[in-house]
């Protein structure tokens, strides 16, 4: 009895923010939430030249490059998900994107330049990135809705495809041919 009351009132309080202008925990999650990514994009920003400079294959050099400027894109629009929710744009450290990418940086060092097999590295830490913030947009698109931000939602929702997208780039990249050049690879 004592559960169903006070899920009676969660769903209340629920209602109460729908709107998003509530101050309820649940949206300063989600802008504390959206300050993470916010630092993540940028730094990504920062770190995919880094990558496309040790990058072997002109297909993956393309790709590092063409998912440069949809992080800025990315950048762009958490700028004015601040923005609709009256909130002062601020990034605070992402923990997780800054473990990926130092992980990323010991693959180029730990890899011999030119060879497929640091290219086969670079695509399995690029797609670590893209599994961690296609997995933050899926829940914050999902928390956006539940707080009856549409708009924001839609924006999420968008930036959530293009990551699919770019996973899936690097999927294709590394199946039609870099693994395969990797696995022929003999160290001297």
């Amino acid at each position: 009895m004592e559960k169903t009351t006070q899920n009676k009132k969660m769903k209340s309080s629920a209602k109460r923010n729908s709107d998003g202008t509530g101050n309820s925990e649940l949206k300063e999650f989600f802008v504390d939430e959206l300050k993470d990514i916010l630092w993540a994009e940028k730094h990504i920003v920062k770190t995919l030249p880094k990558m496309q400079k040790a990058a072997t294959t002109e297909e993956l050099k393309n790709a590092f490059e063409e998912h440069l400027e949809i992080s800025k894109t990315h950048v762009e629009r958490l700028e004015q998900v601040f923005g609709i929710l009256g909130e002062k744009v601020q990034a605070k450290t992402c923990e997780a994107i800054q473990g990926i990418t130092k992980e990323g940086e010991s693959i180029i060092e730990d890899t011999e330049d030119g060879t497929a097999t640091r290219d086969v590295g670079l695509i399995l830490a690029a797609q670590k990135v893209e599994h961690y913030e296609i997995s933050t947009y899926g829940g914050l698109a999902q928390l956006a809705t539940t707080l009856g931000l549409s708009e924001v939602a839609e924006l999420l929702h968008t930036t959530l495809e293009e990551e699919k997208e770019a996973d899936v780039k690097l999927t294709e990249i590394a199946e039609s041919s870099v693994n395969y050049e990797a696995a022929g690879e003999t160290e001297e």
